[in-house]
C-alpha cells in the first residue's frame, strides 16, 4: 500500500535534489566575460536544443506532447462552429495536472491526483469553455506562485465536465453561467463575481453562486474575501465561505486567515489557520475542524514545472481535537498553448 507513496517520495525528492544541485554549480562557477565587452556572460543562455541533455528532451517531449494533444482535440471541436475553414480561429488551452501524498499521523497511503482542463472557442467570440475538472479551483489564470489555492470550497469536488458561458469579463466583474454533468448528476450554475479595490492595499471579493442538480435539487454558495497589500511582496488575506444545499441539512462553512508571501521570483509561502463547521445541522451548530498549515511553493527544472511542500496540523472534532500532524507534497505541471 506504501508503494505509491514512496515512488512519489523519490521522484519529489529526486527533482528537488537536481534542483538545489543545479543552483550550487551556477554559484561555484566563476563569471565569464564575453571578449571585447565587460559583460557577464551567463552559460544558461548559451544552451540550444543540440546541447540539450537526454533528460531535457525527455521532459520538454513529455510536455509539448501534453499540450499538443489537448490543442488538437480544441481545434477539431471548434471547427464545428464554422463553416469555412478559412475562417477557422485558434484557441486558446490550459491543463493543469497535480500529483501529491499527503502523510498523517494516521494515515499514510494519502494520495492526491487532480487536473484541469480549460479550452476557449474562439469561433464562439471567446464567450464559451469547455471544462474538465476534478478540482473546484477556477482560478487557473492566478499567478501559480501566489499559491491562492487556499481550499475555500466547502466540499471535495467530484469530477466534472461542463460548458461554460461567459456574460461578462472585466478585471473587477465577472458573470459565467455552467452546464455539465458531475458525479453522475447533471447541473447548472451561476456566478457573479465582484471586487473592489481601495487606497491601492486594500482589496475585497464577492462572489455569490446558485446552482441546481437533478438529484441534490437547489443550492447556494456566498465567498467574502478581504486582501490587505503589505507592501509588493506581503499580503494578509481572510476569507469566509458559506454553503447550503436541498442534499443536507443546514449550512457549511469555513473561514481562513493567510498570509502570504512571494520569496523570489521562483519561490512563494502562504501561511494559514483554517477553521471549518456546520450551522443548524442534525447535531446542531459546531465546529468541525482546525487546520495550521505552512506551504512553500517553488518553481524548479521548467518554467512550467512547480513544487510544493506543506506541513500542517490538523485539530478534528471525530478524532476528539487531537494533534495529528502531517505533510504535504506536491508536484504540478502546467500546459498552455494558443
Amino acid at each position: 500500500m506504501l508503494r505509491l507513496p514512496l515512488l512519489f517520495l523519490m521522484l519529489f525528492l529526486c527533482s528537488a535534489l537536481t534542483y538545489a544541485g543545479d543552483t550550487q554549480s551556477e554559484k561555484n562557477q566563476p563569471p565569464s566575460t564575453q571578449e571585447g565587452t565587460g559583460e557577464k556572460s551567463h552559460e544558461k543562455e548559451a544552451i540550444t536544443p543540440q546541447t540539450a541533455t537526454p533528460s531535457d528532451d525527455w521532459s520538454n517531449t513529455l510536455h509539448d506532447s501534453i499540450a499538443n494533444s489537448v490543442y488538437q482535440s480544441a481545434l477539431w471541436f471548434d471547427s464545428f462552429f464554422t463553416e469555412n475553414d478559412a475562417e477557422q480561429q485558434t484557441p486558446k488551452t490550459s491543463a493543469k495536472i497535480r500529483l501529491g501524498w499527503l502523510p498523517k499521523r494516521r494515515d499514510l497511503t494519502e494520495t492526491e491526483v487532480k487536473f484541469r482542463l480549460k479550452v476557449s472557442l474562439p469561433n464562439l467570440k471567446n464567450k464559451t469553455d469547455l471544462i474538465f475538472s476534478d478540482d473546484s479551483d477556477d482560478n487557473l489564470g492566478d499567478l501559480p506562485l501566489e499559491s491562492s489555492d487556499i481550499r475555500t470550497s466547502t466540499d471535495q469536488e467530484s469530477f466534472s465536465a461542463a460548458i461554460r458561458y461567459i456574460q461578462k469579463r472585466e478585471v473587477n466583474h465577472f458573470i459565467d453561467y455552467r452546464l455539465g454533468i458531475s458525479s453522475a448528476d447533471v447541473f447548472i450554475r451561476a456566478r457573479h463575481k465582484r471586487r473592489f479595490f481601495w487606497w491601492k492595499k486594500h482589496g475585497f471579493k464577492l462572489e455569490p453562486s446558485l446552482y441546481y442538480f437533478v438529484q441534490d435539487g437547489f443550492g447556494a454558495k456566498l465567498l467574502l474575501e478581504y486582501d490587505y497589500q503589505i507592501d509588493q511582496s506581503n499580503q494578509y488575506r481572510i476569507n469566509y465561505t458559506v454553503r447550503a444545499s436541498e442534499s443536507f441539512q443546514g449550512e457549511k462553512w469555513k473561514q481562513g486567515s493567510y498570509h502570504l508571501k512571494q520569496l523570489s521570483d521562483n519561490r512563494a509561502a502562504a501561511l494559514g489557520l483554517v477553521v471549518e463547521g456546520r450551522y443548524h445541522s442534525d447535531q446542531g451548530s459546531y465546529i468541525d475542524k482546525y487546520t495550521f498549515s505552512y506551504r512553500y511553493r517553488f518553481n524548479a527544472l521548467r518554467s512550467w514545472l512547480f513544487f510544493e511542500v506543506e506541513p500542517f496540523v490538523e485539530w478534528a472534532k471525530k478524532e476528539d481535537f487531537t494533534a495529528s500532524p502531517g505533510i504535504a507534497l506536491r508536484i504540478e505541471g502546467y500546459f498552455q498553448k494558443n
